[in-house]
């Protein structure tokens, strides 16, 4: 039978290397989302006989948490790490009832999903608007950038760990790109013109610590889950030519 583990024990052990495809990690973002839009957990697949199921970074029952209760998906974005064998799914529910903007990181073992990691953002979460999330991602361009102008991993992180290390050191410098906007909650920093910046000031004294990447080359992007002071954040980026050219971010203020 099943067992999900009650500590986030195996979160480094899913680290170590592993060989999986693009092709398995998109099946079990499909898994992921077909079990949140049916509230079935059971549903995600591949699972490992014990998994580490985390809401906000903090242990959980996934018998009772998010992916329990069905949701009407309006928007999902995955990435897909095959490197490191781990994905994130950007999830925007836009029901009125009770609308969510999630993101999943899952990261595999021995072929099979052993950690899942969700954080799950709605009213009262910093600057939250799943309606506005929704205009301004649905109307973004993650196309797959052409294999001839992939940025490497190393560019791709290196280009989120200045954003974050900026939060603690101003004089890092960070390669924005033009034009560059930055998705907060539903906040928008763009308007479509090629004047739009995400280096719209960002606070100080804050130091961003215990990242977990996803990093996807074909999409040029990688997530990052953070502690961000006390509490649980996701940072998303979009790279291009070595440049930031979108920031996703969710932040959950009663983690």
């Amino acid at each position: 039978m099943l067992r999900f583990a009650l500590s986030a024990v195996g979160l480094l052990a899913v680290q170590a290397a592993a060989q999986c495809t693009r092709e398995d990690l998109i099946a079990a973002t499909d898994s992921l989302l077909a079990a949140q839009t049916a509230g079935t957990p059971d549903a995600v697949a591949p699972l490992a006989d014990t998994v580490a199921y985390l809401e906000s970074f903090k242990t959980a029952d996934i018998a009772t948490g998010i992916l329990s209760h069905p949701l009407k998906i309006d928007f999902n974005r995955s990435l897909h790490d095959t490197t490191q064998c781990a994905t994130y799914t950007e999830i925007i529910v836009t029901d009125r009832t009770h609308p969510y903007v999630l993101g999943t990181q899952m990261r595999f073992a021995e072929g099979k999903i052993a950690n899942i990691s969700t954080l799950v953002t709605d009213q009262g979460d910093w600057l939250f608007n799943a309606t506005g999330t929704f205009y301004w991602a649905s109307r973004e361009n993650w196309d797959p950038i052409p294999e001839d102008q992939r940025d490497t991993r190393e560019v791709i992180q290196a280009a989120a760990d200045a954003y974050a290390d900026l939060f603690n050191d101003k004089s890092v410098q960070v390669p924005w790109g033009h034009p560059c906007a930055r998705l907060e909650g539903g906040a928008y920093t763009g308007t479509g013109s090629e004047n739009d910046s995400c280096n719209v000031g960002v606070p100080s004294g804050v130091r961003l610590v215990n990242r977990r990447y996803v990093i996807d080359e074909t999409l040029g992007a990688v997530d990052v889950f953070i502690d961000f002071a006390t509490v649980p954040d996701s940072h998303e980026f979009r790279v291009e030519k070595g440049q930031l050219r979108f920031v996703h971010t969710l932040t959950v203020m009663g983690g």
